[in-house]
């Protein structure tokens, strides 16, 4: 099957100004070299005839070319448009991330997605230039050489934690992808060995990032245990496939420093695809915020405050649960009744399973909103409903729904932050019918609905600016 190729003169527009806006949007690979290449890379821009212009690295891997060792285009932040996409193409990069192949292979994904291995491998290579198998295999090449240039651990250690079936593949991966040895990548590590189980990670991401607006939205609704912040950063305690794991988040220019403790380093790869998903890392702020600051009432506070993001997730049941307990009380209240449902020594936030395990004494609420919990972690915990990136939207937010004592306010904080969709919106939330009162927007639920209709696909953005509003 033909690679998939995007407009060659947008691309080399591009690429010939190191625009890094489009670092993660495609890549360029050089036919001279057989190297592939961020947009940004300051490497000398190739002549016309020696270059094409793929959609992923995975897609350039698969054509026979290497990762350029100087800008390291496969640790570019991910593509806007898979990270916003609620389709089945868009889906399935978010899974591919998380790890879903490397623990249940391709029929595992697929079934997640409720197509076949061969309609879902077609969707994929027509859209990014590369099947289920190949995007999983530059992932683990990835991890590999972030294990490889941050740890001590031995090479043969670090080709299982990848995701690797052997040593011997493990070796020819990383020589195909990188042109080095596994040996010759680690003589060029540069920081200093850690304590066995921590790797630290830089998370990069599409400046600018508003640092403040997200990290206080995280630090109001800190729960006890769970995660917190101070001088040293966000800590956040993740409940990861092989085990748990914490990690603490720092903003620095142009990326996130991760300090990652695993229990197990093959959850490396889906521990940096929730904590991106978190901070959402890859989100394109010079989109969003030119649609927003395009409305007079929102253009004040879109150039005060640019680059905000909207806070999600790492595990979608905990928001959904957090968006019940929130209904009709304040946030601080919410993070009292949160605590009650949190046992004291257990460090992470209860599985469906866990919850429906718990006695009602557990839950500090009334008697209705209770079975509401317990309604929605039976749903989950039969697999009825994918809160963690594998759903499509709109058929998840109809579940939801359906679901007794949800209604559409907590069904759109759900979509807004566990399944990230960003056009999400809740026009009868108290706080953002404040804040759309102090921009001099409407401020009934009707009509400030019908405004914001000219901000699709954004409208979680604006709901996230509006929340702001002092």
């Amino acid at each position: 099957m033909e690679v998939v190729e995007l407009d060659f003169e947008t691309c080399r527009k591009a690429a010939t100004s190191r625009d890094s806006r489009f670092d993660g949007v495609f890549v360029t690979a050089v036919k001279s070299t057989k190297i592939y290449c961020r947009p940004s890379c300051p490497a000398i821009v190739p002549k016309r005839e020696n270059v094409r212009f793929l959609p992923t690295a995975a897609a350039a891997q698969r054509e026979g070319f290497r990762a350029c060792l100087r800008c390291r285009p496969d640790a570019a932040p991910g593509s806007p448009d898979w990270d916003v996409r609620g389709d089945v193409v868009g889906r399935a990069m978010r899974l591919i991330a998380d790890g879903v192949v490397d623990r249940d292979g391709v029929p595992g994904l697929a079934g997640r997605l409720g197509y076949t291995d061969r309609h879902l491998h077609r969707m994929l290579s027509t859209e990014v230039g590369a099947g289920p198998l190949a995007l999983a295999r530059a992932q683990r090449a990835q991890t590999a050489r972030v294990l490889i240039e941050t740890t001590g651990l031995g090479l043969a250690d670090i080709a299982f934690a990848a995701g690797f079936g052997s040593v011997r593949q493990f070796n020819d991966t990383i020589r195909e992808i990188y042109g080095r040895t596994p040996s010759q990548l680690r003589e060029r590590r540069t920081l200093a060995e850690t304590d066995e189980g921590v790797v630290t990670v830089r998370l990069p991401y599409r400046a600018p990032l508003h640092a403040e607006a997200l990290l206080s939205f995280l630090s109001d609704r800190a729960v006890d245990g769970i995660d917190q912040l101070d001088a040293d950063g966000y800590h956040r305690n993740l409940r990861l496939p092989h085990g748990p794991g914490r990690v603490t988040l720092a903003i620095r220019e142009g990326h996130v420093a991760a300090t990652m403790r695993l229990t197990d380093l093959r959850d490396l790869a889906p521990a940096v695809a929730r904590c991106r998903r978190l901070f959402d890392l890859d989100a394109d702020p010079a989109a969003v915020d030119a649609v927003l600051g395009a409305d007079p009432a929102l253009a004040p506070m879109v150039l005060k405050e640019e680059g905000v993001r909207v806070p999600r997730a790492t595990d979608g049941f905990e928001i959904a649960v957090r968006a019940v307990v929130g209904q009709q009380i304040s946030v601080a209240a919410a993070r009292t009744v949160l605590r009650r449902l949190i046992a004291a020594d257990a460090g992470y936030f209860p599985s469906a399973e866990e919850l429906l395990a718990l006695p009602d004494g557990a839950f500090a609420m009334p008697e209705a909103r209770r079975r509401t919990l317990r309604g929605l972690a039976e749903a989950v915990a039969a697999g009825d409903l994918d809160l963690d990136g594998g759903g499509d939207r709109n058929e998840t937010i109809e579940k939801l729904k359906a679901l007794p004592g949800i209604g559409d306010w907590t069904a759109q904080y759900t979509a807004m932050r566990a399944l990230g969709d960003p056009d999400a919106f809740l026009p009868t939330d108290l706080g953002i019918l404040r804040g759309a009162r102090a921009a001099g927007l409407p401020d009934t639920p009707k009509a400030l609905a019908a405004h914001a209709e000219r901000w699709r696909p954004w409208r979680s953005y604006a709901a996230i600016r509006l929340w702001r509003m002092p």
